[in-house]
């Protein structure tokens, strides 16, 4: 099965005869490209048009970060499998308003419903009573239908998220890890540091599935189709960064696996460090390597194929085929 790479040293990344080979400063490593879905980069890496090319070949992208950890850019070989047939049915849902904001409801709604499963998965395990904050959390799932524009559709996400966040310091009940409130571009605190950085991976791997279907990335429902070059991904990431990423920053916390050595100050805000990267990466990719029963198919899917499958649910509604239901955690 193919697996993500992941380079933090800086270094040159080339073609070798059939596979490619990094040189760094720990010496010359090789990539093998059949084992290879996906190339992040964290590190400063040079490459040229021969490496960029092979990869083109064997249709791998490569996901650039910048000096915080933060996604920058993609370099996404030629569509391998774009059917302009599909591309013009997700350009018809996205101009005729009913059936965008049909889709647009479909993610907020999934989006919300695994919120809600996060709150009760840790109410199950711990001291804390999240009821007042779930009652808002299913309100606001029963409003979903009555958002008939696409700006209050995301305001009641985003108030839902705001409720959801203020429970999070007695999940994480740790004096260095307090949530006070969400901030990005920078983030002022460790928690938000975490969000931030967990979220960008999440937009990352979305991006690299659809890659991998029938489906246009530019195209999105919830999030405007404009002058930024995705946006189906946000809309995916959506219903995936709860039961993903949320999970796995409350596991790295109360684990003790991330401290207050593990961030920096830079730039105004609050960064993880190098290694405290590393450690949140080899938990995302253990997590998406997960596999959970799917009572339908009656097997084991990881949650990187339930990515996937999300996106064949999405080209199904689109031609027609099966009205698109968002993936909800059953745990």
């Amino acid at each position: 099965m193919k697996a993500p790479v992941y380079i933090f040293s800086n270094g040159e990344l080339s073609r070798q005869q059939n596979t490619l080979r990094f040189d760094g400063p720990k010496g010359m490593r090789m990539v093998p490209v059949e084992t290879t879905s996906e190339i992040h980069v964290f590190g400063e890496v040079a490459l040229n048009t021969r490496a960029l090319n092979f990869l083109t070949q064997h249709g791998i992208p490569l996901h650039l970060y910048n000096y915080y950890g933060y996604y920058a850019g993609s370099y996404m070989p030629r569509e391998q499998y774009v059917s302009g047939y599909l591309t013009l049915q997700q350009a018809t849902h996205y101009n005729e308003f009913p059936k965008r904001l049909a889709l647009a409801q479909a993610f907020v709604l999934g989006a919300l419903r695994n919120l809600e499963k996060v709150l009760m998965y840790y109410q199950r395990r711990g001291p804390g009573n999240y009821g007042e904050v779930l009652d808002n959390i299913r309100d606001a799932q029963y409003l979903v239908t009555d958002q008939q524009d696409i700006e209050t559709l995301m305001a009641l996400e985003g108030n839902a998220r705001t409720v959801y966040y203020q429970v999070w310091d007695g999940i994480l009940n740790n004096e260095d890890f307090k949530f006070e409130s969400r901030t990005k571009r920078p983030p002022l605190n460790r928690v938000n540091a975490l969000i931030s950085f967990g979220n960008s991976l999440m937009y990352v791997s979305c991006l690299s599935e659809i890659y991998r279907t029938h489906l246009d990335p530019r195209i999105g429902f919830l999030h405007t189709t404009n002058y930024r070059r995705y946006s189906l991904n946000l809309d995916l990431a959506e219903i995936f960064k709860p039961i993903v990423v949320d999970r796995i920053i409350f596991t790295l916390i109360n684990k003790g696996m991330l401290n207050a050595s593990s961030f920096q100050k830079d730039s105004g805000g609050i960064f993880l460090k190098e290694n405290a990267r590393q450690t949140f990466l080899k938990a995302y990719d253990e997590r998406l390597k997960d596999t959970l029963m799917m009572p339908r198919l009656k097997r084991h899917v990881s949650y990187r194929r339930l990515i996937r499958m999300e996106c064949y649910k999405l080209e199904k509604h689109l031609i027609g085929d099966e009205p698109y239901v968002p993936y909800v955690a059953r745990w």
